[in-house]
């Protein structure tokens, strides 16, 4: 499978090590994996069931919050069960067409998900600080059309992302270190300049991300003066509430996401098995705990899973409070 001559090729399989210098731990590290996998799947898959069933949660907050539900799936189920493939049964080859397709999922979930927490915090900023004009300005048309921009930025950013990989010759070999395919990682392997390929696989995506960052800091900026100026402590704690659960998964996504590019990108002292145990609980663990932290913290849902799950009818046919 390996290519030691200096041949360009367009080779039809990848061949993906896993997690090089940890091949001994594989069969261990694959339990929690799989178990991380498994919990995010089926509690993302409970939460978006139980927006579509409950009246109660046909808002545009929950709509947002299905469509962060269904990236993190598509961001897990892209890539957790290819590593478990090779964990346990030494899958390591995957087409090229195949890996190009990883790629293209699980950068365009990264700039998705960062795109559906900056619409959740504009939602939040009109229920606090413009209540009166909730109800007129996140219209549902005016929510599609935000969906339907989320995807379409998404899509415009990452799709040249795949032409950039395409049109590279590769050379020498067509073993990845890694336990999936991503854009970086595919480029270095060819026999070409990749100064484009690094500049706008790095620059842009991060770029749009930060300019998320900015505008939800703004927009919490912004809640937070007005929730300090509510007149009772009631209604501060309520409106804070209401916000504590996104603000969890803000930290979830965004603090993960910028330390394993951060030390992927300049931390060369770091051992490689580091960088991609990172890179595998990064796609797993966030998705993993989005679904737990929002049921937790959010008494519609809590009594949605109840009613739907648990037969328990109590509270649920209570309005929302927001």
């Amino acid at each position: 499978m390996t290519h030691t001559n200096f041949t360009i090729f367009h080779p039809a399989v990848f061949v993906l090590l896993g997690i090089p210098g940890l091949e001994a731990y594989h069969i261990w590290l694959s339990v929690p994996l799989c178990l991380m996998y498994i919990t995010a799947v089926l509690g993302n898959s409970i939460l978006i069931v139980v927006i579509i069933m409950e009246r109660n949660l046909h808002e545009p907050m929950y709509v947002f919050l299905s469509m962060l539900a269904i990236t993190d799936i598509l961001l897990s189920t892209t890539t957790v069960p290819k590593a478990l493939a090779i964990f346990w049964l030494h899958a390591h080859d995957i087409a090229f067409d195949t890996c190009v397709t990883q790629v293209f999922f699980v950068h365009m979930m990264f700039v998705g998900e960062s795109a559906i927490l900056l619409a959740m915090a504009f939602d939040r900023f009109v229920a606090i600080c413009t209540p009166l004009h909730y109800a007129t300005m996140l219209t549902w048309p005016v929510v599609g059309r935000i969906a339907l921009a989320i995807v379409t930025r998404s899509f415009c950013i990452i799709f040249p992302v795949i032409f950039l990989l395409t049109r590279l010759p590769f050379c020498r070999t067509n073993i990845i270190p890694h336990s999936y395919c991503e854009h970086i990682g595919v480029a270095r392997l060819a026999c070409a300049d990749i100064t484009i390929n690094i500049w706008y696989g790095f620059s842009v995506p991060i770029v749009m991300v930060i300019l998320d960052v900015i505008l939800i800091a703004v927009s919490y900026s912004l809640i937070l003066r007005a929730v300090f100026h509510l007149p009772s402590q009631d209604a501060r704690h309520k409106a804070l509430s209401t916000c504590g659960s996104h603000l969890c998964v803000i930290l979830m996504f965004y603090v993960p996401s910028f330390f394993t590019l951060l030390t992927h990108r300049f931390g060369r002292n770091i051992p490689q098995h580091v960088h991609i145990v990172l890179a595998n609980l990064y796609v797993v663990v966030p998705p993993m705990l989005n679904p737990i932290v929002y049921g937790v913290k959010t008494k519609q849902i809590r009594e949605g899973v109840a009613h739907r799950f648990f037969n328990i009818k109590a509270w649920c046919c209570a309005p929302a409070l927001g």
